[in-house]
């Protein structure tokens, strides 16, 4: 295995992680822009987009675009989140130019008027389907809360009003602005011949412009709100806690996410004994977000209304608990191990190493590999964990509650 990194003259960043006894590549490209990147007026265009790029190019259709990656064989997808834009491919060696010379092509797309117009509906209907979905629902809202005026508070996909309202014209300023070369990673992880890869990269993307975009950045405690919209037709309670916690830049992110297992995961910790194996609840975990310049935990809690009082009570017992004496040895001996295999599973693959490359990237101008990560990920200790709980102690939570509820606490 071995680390390649090359930027172009117009800021593309290419970074790889070459595997040549591989059986697959994974190759794709990170923009450093999502939600939090938006204006209230363009509210869900990164995330329409992400829709708009497979609707074709100079060069291809929608329906060429489908086949193409269809003849490779081809493991593909896309997603947006509150801070990134990703595009990949998952394909064996011998379409690793295809795929590339494909990717390439489509990050420059049309962004035709009738496009936009149709796959309006598709983001509207996608829209009304999370809305359906009060799991999400309340983890948007209760996002929203926490970071109140702070551009995390975005949400991903916009609002009805502003998916509605948005112009094509728009969307075509915002890609100028933000899908710049300078704010973009290509990574490439397998089996690849980087000479070969890197020339032809300079083939396609040589001509992209760049525009050195910027984005805020900024840290947030959270407002430590409490939210509670009632809703009848909703059959159980969901609520969302939220705390701040480290960036993406800080050295105590492994210490948080060893943490927010400790405390949240599904089949063993805090939560779970307390509230999902009594049957108080059906759903208690936390989960660790780290974002550029800031970082938050979420905490998801579903339970039976008349339950709801009494499962956020002892969700706050136990974040009191952990403030006040810490994490055990065996508590972080079993949670090391449960990260670890996680981590070295996804990164037997040259997929599963796609994205933690790309963040590494994005996040932190650094390349790590799968046993460094590990390394460090061993090397928290308990001081650690406590160490960090200081200056990320759970006492200023932010509560959105969703449900038949007219209030909770």
């Amino acid at each position: 295995m071995e680390f390649k990194t090359e930027t172009l003259e117009n800021g593309l960043t290419i970074v790889g992680e070459i595997m040549p006894l591989s059986r697959s590549a994974a190759l794709g490209f990170f923009t450093r822009t999502g939600g939090r990147d938006e204006t209230a007026e363009i509210s869900g265009v990164s995330h329409f987009l992400e829709h708009m790029m497979f609707k074709g190019t100079k060069k291809r259709t929608a329906l060429e675009v489908n086949l193409e990656f269809d003849r490779m064989g081809a493991n593909y997808n896309a997603f947006t989140s509150e801070e990134n834009t990703a595009y990949y491919a998952a394909v064996l060696p011998e379409y690793v130019d295809n795929a590339l010379e494909l990717w390439c092509d489509l990050l420059r797309p049309s962004l035709r008027v009738e496009d936009f117009t149709i796959e309006k509906n598709v983001i509207l209907e996608e829209i009304a389907m999370y809305k359906d979905l009060p799991q999400f629902d309340v983890l948007d809202r209760c996002r929203k809360l926490h970071f109140g005026d702070h551009q995390c508070g975005n949400s991903v996909l916009g609002t009805v009003q502003t998916i509605t309202d948005l112009k094509c014209e728009q969307m075509v300023d915002y890609f100028n602005a933000r899908y710049s070369p300078d704010n973009m990673v290509l990574v490439c992880v397998g089996n690849i011949d980087w000479d070969d890869f890197v020339g032809q990269v300079r083939q396609h993307c040589s001509s992209w412009q760049a525009y050195k975009p910027k984005r805020i950045l900024s840290d947030f405690a959270g407002t430590g709100m409490l939210n509670v919209l009632s809703d009848e037709k909703i059959q159980r309670e969901h609520i969302c806690l939220m705390a701040s916690a480290p960036s993406a830049q800080s050295d105590k992110r492994y210490a948080a996410s060893l943490l927010s297992n400790i405390i949240g995961d599904d089949g063993n910790s805090r939560l779970y004994w307390q509230l999902v194996d009594t049957a108080l609840a059906d759903s208690a975990d936390l989960e660790y977000d780290s974002m550029d310049g800031t970082g938050a935990f979420y905490c998801y809690l579903s339970c039976e209304p008349e339950k709801a009082d009494r499962v956020l009570d002892i969700a706050k017992k136990v974040f009191a608990n952990i403030r006040t004496n810490g994490v055990s040895e065996e508590e972080l001996e079993g949670s090391k191990n449960k990260l670890a295999s996680a981590m070295t599973l996804s990164g037997e693959l040259p997929m599963g190493r796609f994205v933690p490359l790309g963040y590494d990237w994005i996040y932190r101008k650094k390349y790590r590999s799968l046993a460094d990560s590990l390394k460090e990920l061993q090397g928290v200790t308990v001081k650690d964990i406590n160490a960090m709980l200081e200056q990320y102690d759970f006492s200023n939570l932010t509560v959105q509650g969703l449900g038949p509820c007219q209030r909770l606490g």
